[in-house]
């Protein structure tokens, strides 16, 4: 891998867009804005809408398929601020039906998670990190 002469420029705080490509577009709009709280921040036509929780965007684009080999998305993570939090939501998820497919744990380095799918199988991360945390607040 090549270095930069340069030396890398600050002020980066970390991942505040991303786009997926959804074939069950409305399904998907509900999940965040229902279930999660978020709203929507522009929708300029019937096949995309950019979601907002006042820090991030979650872009929306309605395609017939879903690409398999141009791109894989592993998850989304969510950070929040307390090991509270963490809990809250997976017991708000839970209660809803909300698909988990990991419970929360705590790891060593004092983070704490869980894993869930949103309305059309993405797998999601809620995750209270305490340096990515400290970093936001």
């Amino acid at each position: 891998m090549h270095k930069p002469e340069a030396k890398v420029p600050g002020g980066m705080l970390g991942i505040r867009h991303v786009a997926l490509f959804v074939k069950e577009l409305e399904a998907c709009v509900s999940f965040y804005v229902d279930m999660m709280g978020m709203q929507i921040e522009w929708q300029p036509d019937a096949d995309n809408v950019y979601l907002t929780n006042q820090g991030d965007v979650l872009a929306l684009h309605r395609v017939d398929y879903v690409p398999q080999a141009q791109q894989r998305l592993d998850h989304i993570g969510f950070v929040l601020n307390s090991i509270e939090d963490v809990d809250r939501w997976y017991d708000y998820f839970v209660k809803s039906g909300v698909k988990i497919t990991e419970s929360p744990k705590t790891h060593r380095d004092g983070s704490r998670g869980f894993y869930c799918l949103d309305a059309v199988g993405h797998l999601l991360e809620f995750i209270y990190h305490p340096p990515i945390t400290k970093s936001l607040t």
